[in-house]
């Protein structure tokens, strides 16, 4: 676990690139540098954001393999490897564990909705298994089931390992309830944009964001400003990147950003895999717009 304290700041989770329906490592590769070469604290490798359901087993392991090989132990890299399955997840977590993931990232088991109970055992059978810092990513929205404080008091109770959670939700308060229980280097990562500024300011250690795949200098330079108490600055850092904090979710991402990505030439394409979708005519221009407004065209071809 030592190098924990430097999973903190700004870690985007990365796209997955496609090609001709097949999995880009090459572009990958160079995505994962474009987050180390603009200043990101780390990079996740299969977060929601990269449509981890889409892809296999093998696909998964290769980009963690590729993200840890392309940083070089520059950055941290937290792999996120929950699944429906505990088979999966287990082979997943192995996996990522045993390439040299610095964290895990494990998501609470989707569709299925499983007691409380349910979620204790699971997330210890996994932990069980291996020696790397592992959090919770606790994401309702998608996976329609909550973790309680109570069973994230057990969790840590039980696995040494068990050091924080990816918090998608809209409850400051619940972020609150677990640095007081838990600690203040209990780490919390915001999943939300819109709340990335005012989790940051009431304990949260950093940032797992999708709009991190865009703009990843103005985030790592928001959670500088929070470290150093500048939160004046922070709070116009936030402001700047309101309207593409919206964006994200002007349709089931990562169907906004990877059409910016490939507006502004950070990938080359925007594919999909079914049952995802590209961006629709009037999405494309309705992106457009907040890029112009945004000052991100200026120099780009049409």
């Amino acid at each position: 676990m030592s190098n924990l304290e430097a999973v903190r700041g700004s870690i985007p989770p990365v796209v997955t690139p496609f090609r001709n329906g097949a999995v880009d490592y090459d572009a990958y590769a160079g995505l994962i540098e474009y987050q180390v070469s603009e200043g990101s604290h780390g990079v996740l490798v299969n977060g929601t954001t990269a449509e981890p359901s889409t892809l296999t087993t093998d696909e998964r392991n290769r980009l963690v393999d590729i993200a840890i090989e392309t940083v070089k132990g520059r950055v941290p890299v937290v792999a996120a490897t929950g699944s429906q399955s505990l088979a999966e997840t287990e082979q997943l977590t192995r996996h990522a564990a045993n390439a040299g993931a610095d964290a895990l990232l494990i998501v609470t088991p989707y569709y299925i909705r499983p007691p409380q109970r349910g979620l204790i055992e699971y997330y210890l059978r996994i932990a069980n298994q291996h020696d790397t810092p592992w959090m919770i990513y606790h994401i309702p929205g998608r996976t329609a089931i909550n973790v309680t404080l109570e069973s994230m008091q057990e969790l840590r109770d039980k696995s040494p390992t068990f050091v924080g959670m990816k918090h998608a939700v809209n409850d400051l308060g619940f972020v609150t309830e677990c640095l007081s229980a838990f600690g203040d280097d209990f780490k919390i990562f915001v999943g939300l944009e819109e709340l990335s500024f005012p989790m940051m300011t009431i304990g949260a250690c950093g940032l797992m964001n999708a709009v991190g795949n865009l703009r990843p200098g103005v985030l790592s330079e928001m959670c500088q400003a929070v470290w150093d108490s500048d939160l004046n600055q922070g709070r116009q850092l936030h402001n700047r990147l309101l309207e593409i904090n919206q964006a994200v979710f002007y349709d089931t991402n990562p169907i906004p950003m990877k059409y910016m990505m490939k507006r502004l030439g950070l990938m080359p394409a925007n594919e999909h895999r079914l049952p995802m979708m590209p961006a629709t005519s009037e999405l494309e221009k309705r992106l457009d717009g907040v890029l112009q407004r945004a000052g991100l065209l200026d120099g780009v071809a049409a």
